[in-house]
């Protein structure tokens, strides 16, 4: 009988051991599976929530608002055009404290963008960088047709005119390529820089180019094949 009761014992503890032991490597093998969430589909979720008119208004409450008095951990860098049609914000579907927003006409980066992106990427570990032009963006149209005034976009054109010219090369839309190609020169402009070039060898910064259709809300990313 108490050798009967020593195997019962004993097999019970085998079988609690293989239970727990399976449990654990259960728990292992779908931690590993599950991805962290990733900033770029973060911002492709939202958007896909703006174009269908599902957007869910995140982080918005009185208690978001007073959590984020003492400190922001935003977790994307937007440099888009001061269009009133193009609030990252809301084209992200995103809220308080989730994009360090940076905007300009033409989405152009000079000195004083250059500082609030590198201010971002150093001090708050913001891991992405979007670009994003827009479609019938005015401040590109405007330099490419030569229809401003001399005054306006006098210090924004400078910075447009070496893409709108290679742009010209291209085939198909000549607006739409002007602006496609403005982004990836910000783009390879910002990769040049000393802090951020060191962070994406690093691997902990990504430069990625985008393009919104006014028309249906959709962000397009832009690769290096378009165009």
């Amino acid at each position: 009988m108490l050798l009967r009761s020593h195997v019962k014992v004993l097999s019970l503890a085998i079988v609690s051991f293989l239970c727990i032991g399976g449990l654990v490597l259960f728990f292992v093998i779908n931690t590993r599976s599950i991805p962290s969430e990733d900033p770029l589909q973060k911002l492709l979720a939202g958007n896909t929530r703006f174009m269908k008119g599902k957007s869910i208004h995140p982080n918005q409450t009185v208690q978001k608002r007073k959590e984020l008095v003492s400190e922001q951990k935003p977790f994307a860098i937007i440099i888009s055009c001061s269009d009133s049609r193009v609030p990252s914000e809301i084209i992200f579907d995103q809220g308080l404290g989730n994009i360090f927003s940076i905007r300009v006409a033409g989405n152009i980066v000079d000195s004083v963008e250059l500082d609030s992106v590198e201010f971002a990427v150093d001090e708050l570990k913001v891991p992405l960088i979007l670009v994003l032009g827009h479609q019938n963006c005015g401040a590109v149209t405007a330099v490419l047709e030569g229809t401003h005034a001399v005054d306006d976009l006098k210090d924004v054109e400078p910075y447009l005119l070496p893409a709108l010219k290679e742009s010209k090369k291209l085939p198909g839309d000549p607006l739409e390529n002007a602006i496609k190609t403005n982004v990836w020169f910000v783009i390879k402009s910002l990769e040049n820089k000393p802090l951020l070039s060191k962070l994406i060898a690093k691997k902990k910064l990504q430069i990625l180019g985008g393009y919104y259709e006014l028309e249906t809300g959709h962000v397009q990313i832009l690769n290096k094949k378009n165009p």
